[in-house]
C-alpha cells in the first residue's frame, strides 16, 4: 500500500438503500452510485454516498437490501449546481470484503493538512465544537477536502491549529440533515456530511509518526492492524 493509500482508509458496513445510478467512466470501466444505511451504536443511522464499480456490483450482486462490506476511501469533487460549485462526498469502495464480527460498522483514518482556519464555538448547552477541513492527498497529484467536526477536547485542541498544519485523526462518516433558506418563503432540506473525530494528533514529521500504528481502522472485534503507543513527537492527542 502506498502512502496516499495509507493517508485515507474507510471500512463501512450496512445496508444499500437507493438504486445504482451511473456516475462517471474511467477506462472503459462505470462507476455508480448508490446510498448506504450504516448503523450508529446509538441505534441511529447515517445514509452514506457510496461509489462501485460496475465489477464489484456483478460479481457480489449488489441491489437494494444487500449488506455491502467493503474497504475505500472518503473523496470529494465538485459538482456544478445553478451556476455555482458543491463540494460533493462520497465513500469510494476498494474492495467488498468479508463482515467481520464487529461492534463498529463505519471507522476512517486520515492523514492530510488544515486547509482552513478552524471554526471554534460553544452550543447553547455549553457544549464545545470546532469545524475543520482537511485537505487529504491522492494519487496522481490529486487532493480530497474532507470536512471534519470535532467535540469537547479535540474542539479546544483544534482551535489552536493554524492553516498547513498537518494532523491525522480518526473517527465515523456521519450524516446531517439542515435546512437551507433559498428565498424569504421557501426552504430547502439538505444533507451534509463529514467526520466526526474520535482521535487525532498534530505531527510535523510523517519519517517519526507512524500512521498505521497509531491510527488503525477499528472494527470492533479486531483491529486491521495492532495499535500501540505514541513512538514520534506528536504535539497532542485528544481523546
Amino acid at each position: 500500500m502506498n502512502s496516499t493509500e495509507k493517508n485515507n482508509k474507510v471500512f463501512i458496513m450496512g445496508e444499500i438503500v437507493s438504486e445504482a445510478s451511473f456516475s462517471h467512466e474511467v477506462y472503459g470501466e462505470g462507476f455508480y452510485e448508490l446510498s448506504v444505511k450504516v448503523m450508529r451504536l446509538s441505534g441511529q443511522a447515517d445514509i452514506l454516498p457510496v461509489t462501485v464499480s460496475e465489477r464489484l456490483i456483478s460479481e457480489h450482486a449488489l441491489q437494494i437490501g444487500s449488506t455491502l462490506c467493503a474497504m475505500g476511501q472518503f473523496r470529494s469533487y465538485n459538482k456544478l449546481e445553478n451556476g455555482r460549485s458543491r463540494l460533493m462526498l462520497t465513500v469510494f469502495v476498494r474492495e467488498q470484503v468479508d463482515a467481520p464480527p464487529t461492534k463498529n460498522p463505519n471507522s476512517i483514518v486520515l492523514s492530510g493538512y488544515i486547509c482552513k482556519p478552524p471554526v471554534y464555538r460553544t452550543t447553547p448547552f455549553n457544549r464545545e465544537i470546532a469545524d475543520l477541513l482537511v485537505a487529504v492527498n491522492r494519487a496522481y497529484n490529486k487532493s480530497d477536502y474532507i470536512p471534519c467536526i470535532a467535540w469537547g477536547r479535540n474542539a479546544r485542541f483544534v482551535k489552536n491549529l493554524q492553516v498547513g498544519d498537518r494532523i491525522a485523526l480518526s473517527g465515523r462518516i456521519q450524516s446531517r440533515e439542515y435546512q437551507k433558506k433559498l428565498s424569504e418563503y421557501e426552504v430547502k432540506t439538505m444533507t451534509a456530511y463529514e467526520v466526526s473525530i474520535s482521535k487525532l494528533a498534530a505531527f510535523d514529521s510523517a519519517e517519526e509518526f507512524d500512521l498505521e500504528r497509531e491510527f488503525s481502522l477499528y472494527t470492533g472485534a479486531e483491529k486491521l492492524s495492532e495499535a500501540g503507543g505514541f513512538e514520534g513527537t506528536p504535539r497532542e492527542q485528544g481523546m
